[in-house]
Formats: C-alpha cells, structure tokens, sequence
C-alpha cells in the first residue's frame, strides 16, 4: 500500500470521488468544435487537438481573471437544449471511463439562458443529460453517481434566484449550492440573504474562498455565512506558521471542514508554485479534511487519474494517501450519511483493495 511508483492504469482503476468540477470546463473538445460549427460559433480553431491545447494554453497565465475568460467558448454551445443534453451526458461517461464512482457537477443556470431557455428548463434538461448519463455508465458496468450543484455568480444580482432553484429543485438530482466567479471585490457577504434560505429550508453549500482572495474570505464564507466545505481554500496556510495553527486554520481542521483542493487549477491561476508544494499535502499531513479534485478538466488539461498520478510522482503521495482524500470527499459529500457510508463500505475501501 505503500509502494512509491504506482502505474497509470492502477490510478484509473481505483474509485474516485470529486467534489469540484465545474460542467462548463469539462466539454470535449471535439464536443465543443461540432457544437459551435452548428450554431455558427467561431473557435480559436477547429482541430479538436488544437483546441485543448489553445485552452490549457490560455489558462495557464497564472491569473484567475483570464482563466474564466476562457469558458466563453464551452458556454456559447451550452444556450439549447440539445447542447445542454450531450455535454451533460458526456460530462458523466467521461467521469465513469476515470474510475469515478461519486461526482458532484457545479454549473450557474443564469450563464446557459441566451439560447431562450428558462432557469428551470436549463435544471431540468442538465439533470436529464445527467440521468442519460449515469444509465449508460451502470449499463456498461461502471456505475457513478452524480449530484448537482448549482451556482450563483457573486459578481452579478442573481444569485438569490439560484439559491431558490437549488431549493425548488433539491428533490430532483440538486444535492447543494456555491457561489462562483472572480474572488477578489466581490465577498461572499454580498449574498448573505440567499445564503440565510439555504440554512433555513436546510440546503447545504460550499463557497469558492481562499483563492483569488485570502484569509478574510473563508472567514466570511464559514462564519458569517455559514458555508458547509470551501472551494479551494488553498491560502489557509498563510494561518499556519511553523505547524503552529492560527484560529481560523483550527475551526477549520477541527470541525472537519472539507477543503475542495484541485492543484492543477490552482497552479495554472497562481495560486500555488508547483504540485510539490502545493500546500494540499502540507494540509493532509497536519490533518486538515482535504480532497482532490479536477475543477475544470478541458481548461486545466486535466483528469482525477492526472491529479493522482502529479501527487504520487511530484509530491510523494501513496495509495493510502489517495483513499484517504477520497473518503475524506465522500464524508463531506452533499448526499445523505447511509448513501455515503455505502459508497464508501461497499464501493470505495473493496475498489481500492482489489486494485493493489
């Protein structure tokens, strides 16, 4: 179990849990080219190859900002309803062929309404895309659950209108609630009162904070607005001196709140110097709830096998480091404690001992 090499094909093989991964940076490229040529969307090019290079390639600038900037072209063919219901669907089959057997997919319904659809028509035709999904993956023997979380841009005025979708829609594949978009000028504060109906008709959320911005924003997120996990969090280290932990970095280590961490994203907006220092190893090692994850696939070039692999051969990590991240997801995961508890008893801890 402890083994310091571990081959690309064992990674796949073990069961993954992700609990950020946004459904716009994850399109195939191939996807997006015939989508857009369909609907008259010019691309930076045409050649499926290219265009995930173009991609890796602009978001690797080290600034947040400009890493948004790319989802232009993955959300100019998500506006219908056939877009919407191939890249859901295809969203989950990518998932099942990585090992992954628990997912939680976050999207804002307010970015895919240009094409005339309404916010719940965009919910409604996502979770059928999704349930497409995860029929052909069990059918083909590889089974993955996958729930919704929906988004609220917190630079814009509609988030207390996607607070109330996850609500409307919390019976029909909608497990949780984030806010998203560009950090830094915009705190989680600004929406407090959609995060006061979540806590009151008990919807559980995360919030993107420690990113962009730095310990004043997971201390809004956790204690003023009370979120359940932190998207990212990668800068609760500037609250840890010499292994010493400062009192935002301990409330958050000592109530087990997870840490959504995805390296490969947070090196390419510059928030982390490289894979072997990126502070989720130092986190896991003073025992923080950290899990990895891939945030956005197309844009960060990337897969949860990829996350894996940079961590074993960059960082030193081994197969019980990865179980542990991803029982540490599960726990924290948005689904009830017994669907949780099967995943990880049944699924998880036997996937990982017959792999090695």
């Amino acid at each position: 179990m402890t083994a310091p090499r571990i081959d690309t094909e064992t990674l796949r093989r073990l069961p993954k849990a992700v609990l950020h991964d946004h459904l716009d940076g994850g399109l195939r490229p191939a996807t997006v080219v015939e989508l857009a040529a369909e609907i008259g969307h010019t691309l930076p090019t045409t050649d499926p190859d290219e265009l995930a290079a173009w991609y890796f390639e602009a978001a690797n600038s080290g600034d947040l900002v400009r890493y948004i900037a790319t989802f232009e072209h993955t959300l100019a063919v998500m506006q219908t309803r056939e877009g919407l219901l191939r890249t859901a669907e295809e969203y989950v089959l990518d998932l099942a062929a990585d090992g992954v057997v628990y997912a939680e997919v976050r999207y804002a319904p307010e970015l895919n309404t240009r094409g005339g659809l309404s916010l719940g028509e965009v919910v409604e035709t996502v979770q059928e895309g999704l349930a497409a999904g995860m029929a052909k993956a069990a059918a083909a023997g590889s089974p993955v659950r996958v729930g919704t979380l929906l988004c609220g841009m917190r630079m814009f005025d509609r988030v207390r209108e996607a607070a109330d979708l996850a609500v409307a829609y919390r019976d029909a594949g909608v497990v949780g609630f984030d806010i998203a978009g560009a950090e830094d000028g915009f705190p989680p504060a600004d929406h407090l009162d959609a995060f006061e109906h979540l806590r009151s008709e008990s919807v559980p959320f995360t919030i993107h904070a420690g990113e962009a911005h730095g310990l004043p924003s997971i201390h809004q997120a956790l204690q003023v607005c009370g979120a359940q996990r932190i998207g990212h969090g990668v800068r609760l280290t500037e609250d840890i001196v010499d292994g010493k932990l400062g009192r935002l970095a301990a409330w958050v280590r000592d109530r087990r709140i997870a840490l959504e961490m995805c390296p490969t994203s947070n090196l390419q907006t510059g928030c982390a110097t490289s894979i072997a220092e990126h502070p989720i190893t130092a986190l896991k090692d003073l025992g923080f709830r950290v899990t990895l994850n891939t945030d956005n696939r197309l844009v960060s070039g990337t897969t949860m096998t990829r996350e894996m692999s940079l961590l074993v051969e960059e960082a030193g990590w081994t197969v019980e480091d990865l179980r542990t991240v991803t029982v540490n997801a599960l726990k924290s995961a948005f689904i009830p404690f017994d669907e949780r508890n099967a995943l990880i008893e049944d699924v998880v801890l036997p996937g990982y001992a017959a792999a090695l």
